[in-house]
């Protein structure tokens, strides 16, 4: 199991990251797309990369919005799997 992080350790990874919130336990970013269908592909994208991560975020589709919620339960706040598969999520989003 990924150790939790620190407070400290949090901010510094939120530093590295674009437009990703604290929230409680979890980080959270909403991504806007042009149409549904592209929401849709970009949903696609994440879920093979986390599946292959054995990393799942919370996924919330509202039409052309998705937002992402990632928080390692297990350890019952964010770990590193947290940052790394938010970086990867932030490169779904490129292709």
């Amino acid at each position: 199991m990924a150790p939790k992080l620190s407070d400290a350790e949090i901010g510094q990874n939120l530093k590295e990251l674009t437009g990703w919130q604290l929230t409680g336990n979890a980080i959270k970013k909403q991504y806007a797309f042009d149409s549904f269908m592209s929401a849709i592909r970009f949903v696609n994208r994440t879920a093979e990369r986390a599946e292959a991560a054995d990393h799942h975020p919370d996924i919330t589709i509202n039409y052309r919005k998705v937002t992402m919620v990632l928080s390692t339960h297990s350890a019952g706040g964010l770990t590193q799997k947290d940052f790394a598969l938010a970086r990867q999520i932030d490169g779904t989003v490129q292709g």
